[in-house]
């Protein structure tokens, strides 16, 4: 074999080696290749092992198929009430279709930017402030369903919105800070207050309850001594009661005279007038015959006189 037949057969080879690497594409997972035939789409290549022809069909672009993340710099958007606020936004979307991912849009990434920034500003455009603060989520999902339907025919599927800050000027800050103080403070002066009247009522009631057990206390004490004075008052008048008896018995056991009977008669009315409920005194007519018959005892008897 000459020289140059080698070089023509490393040539060919090379040619050859060249077309097979061009034939030959290995798609990585969760990628997919765009494939143009002479200028025109042809078709998507999916993961794995793909043949092609050489020098005709050529990688427009890979596209990731994977869910993407981008953060968006602060946007300035104006409320309706006229006040300029600095919103931080984060966007979730995945490519669904490739090809339209590819021809429909020159550059899906800035088209999304775009969009959000104007829809976002179309939504807190319709807010106040303090709406606007308040109300997250709602911008998230009206951010998401307009950026969602719009982003269709791209061949993408925005996923979640996020406001990642919601920054209003410094002024306003200043007076939310101030108000949020007085706030703070007015709460505080309220559960003072009420803590305050809640003890002064438990005092009160606890005082009431106090007075209440007292009083039933001294009621029942009360009730109690008059019961003990009665049974004691009935306990001496019925030993009175016995001691009379008995001596009234004794006296009409032992057959006494007019003037024993008048002797123990005025023995007994010292101890009859020791209870508290005799506060009247039955005298006997004959008192004045007994105390007679008495006096006539302890004088002198006169030895002419008879006895």
């Amino acid at each position: 074999m000459t020289t140059q037949q080698l070089i023509v057969a490393l040539v060919v080879v090379a040619v050859v080696g060249f077309g097979l690497a061009r034939t030959i594409r290995i798609i990585p997972q969760a990628t997919a290749a765009v494939i143009e035939r002479l200028g025109r789409y042809h078709r998507t290549l999916t993961p794995g092992l793909n043949l092609v022809v050489p020098f005709i069909d050529r990688i427009k672009d890979l596209i990731d198929l994977r869910e993407q993340v981008v953060s968006f710099p602060p946007q300035p958007v104006i409320t309706s009430d006229n006040l300029v606020v600095s919103i931080d936004t984060v966007i979730y979307f995945q490519v669904t279709n490739p090809k339209a991912a590819t021809y429909e849009i020159a550059n899906f990434l800035v088209g999304v930017e775009q969009l959000t920034v104007t829809t976002l500003r179309n939504v807190v455009g319709g807010m106040d402030l303090e709406r606007t603060l308040t109300s997250r989520e709602e911008i998230n999902t009206e951010l998401r369903g307009s950026l969602d339907e719009a982003t269709g025919k791209w061949g993408i599927r925005v996923n979640r919105v996020e406001l990642k800050a919601i920054d209003p000027p410094a002024s306003i800050q200043d007076s939310m800070e101030k108000q949020m103080r007085a706030d703070r403070d007015k709460r505080a002066a309220v559960l003072t207050a009420e803590g305050q009247r809640q003890a002064a009522i438990l005092a009160a009631e606890g005082d009431k309850q106090a007075a209440v057990l007292r009083a039933r206390g001294d009621a029942e004490a009360a009730v109690l001594r008059a019961q003990a004075e009665a049974e004691a008052e009935a306990m001496r008048a019925k030993g009175q009661a016995d001691a009379i008896g008995m001596v009234f018995k004794a006296i009409h056991e032992g057959n006494p005279d007019q003037h024993l009977l008048a002797y123990q008669y005025l023995q007994t009315l010292p101890e009859i007038a020791k209870g508290d409920a005799n506060k009247l005194w039955i005298v006997p007519s004959e008192m004045g015959k007994v105390l007679e018959g008495l006096g006539g005892l302890f004088s002198p008897r006169d030895p002419d006189k008879p006895a």
